[in-house]
């Protein structure tokens, strides 16, 4: 519990963080069966600042996917700078090799979120931290452009990201152009266009919510180009790799949504997830793999 003086009135606020993170996970069909279940996952749930790590070294999933080094990470503690409680939370793998076709040197997923102690419901969040370090495609190296402001800053106030016009005119502006590029996959067709419906929807009724309810949650990514890989077939979508042979590489992905909380559900809270690498395989190799996942958000009461 933080009791706080302000000017001119007294408020008496508490806050719970909320944070998680791991560094590889998903299911693997082919060439072998195979759950991967979250390597070094840790999280921090309550209201006492703390700081958590956990690490690996030389992670095999049968010699198919590989990472030298992975470690994980999160804290919540009080930020005196901006007068608010401050929730981080990093995965970092180093080494990746992923059927010899995505490797990687070093790959950091980092997300931080800033409640402010007055009007603090909903954050400030940044993505810094987050770097993609020698990153290839079958040793070709990849040219990101990141986008560190996709989420957009707190001028408009206290209010959700999910009425924030600012953020959801970005992401729909992202999500628009993959999903009216012709040259798009049929199967990334249908998915972008379903994200566009919903994130039209989303901004159709905000404003306009009743008490409790809690939106669909937005999906866009911190990589807002990749460069011309000199491989014959590959192409890229904003931040989408499609490779024939292999499947289909995101990179960069962000989740904004929201959680209802028991003790004051009056405002949902928001709630944001960066994955820096999900493959979606089905040639070659058959899965989905996830790496690098980070999430982090937390409640104000009242």
């Amino acid at each position: 519990m933080a009791t706080m003086t302000g000017t001119p009135t007294t408020y008496i606020t508490s806050h719970e963080y909320h944070a998680e993170a791991h560094a590889l996970s998903g299911a693997l069909q082919r060439p072998i069966e195979q759950k991967i279940e979250k390597h070094v996952p840790v999280s921090l749930t309550g209201r006492r600042s703390t700081h958590l790590t956990r690490a690996i070294e030389d992670v095999s999933i049968e010699g198919l996917i590989s990472v030298k080094l992975a470690h994980t990470r999160v804290s919540g503690s009080r930020s005196l700078k901006h007068n608010g409680w401050t929730t981080l939370s990093t995965s970092i793998l180093e080494g990746l090799n992923a059927f010899e076709i995505i490797t990687a040197d070093r790959m950091v997923s980092q997300v931080s979120t800033d409640h402010p102690y007055e009007d603090g419901h909903f954050p400030r969040v940044t993505f810094l931290g987050t770097q993609f370090n020698n990153l290839r495609l079958s040793g070709f190296p990849l040219q990101l452009t990141l986008n560190f402001g996709i989420c957009g800053d707190r001028e408009h106030g206290d209010i959700s990201y999910l009425d924030n016009p600012t953020f959801l005119t970005a992401a729909r502006e992202q999500i628009k152009a993959i999903a009216d590029d012709a040259g798009l996959p049929k199967e990334l067709r249908e998915e972008y266009g379903g994200r566009l419906e919903r994130i039209n929807a989303v901004i159709d009724t905000r404003g306009t919510r009743k008490d409790y309810e809690v939106k669909t949650p937005v999906k866009c990514s911190l990589v807002s180009k990749i460069g011309e890989v000199p491989i014959p077939g590959v192409r890229s979508f904003g931040h989408i790799l499609v490779i024939p042979e292999f499947g289909i590489v995101s990179l960069g992905e962000i989740e904004v949504g929201e959680k209802a909380h028991e003790e004051y559900p009056q405002k949902p809270d928001n709630y944001f997830e960066l994955t820096s690498i999900r493959m979606d395989m089905g040639c070659l190799a058959q899965g989905q793999v996830a790496a690098g996942t980070v999430a982090a958000n937390g409640h104000t009461h009242p």
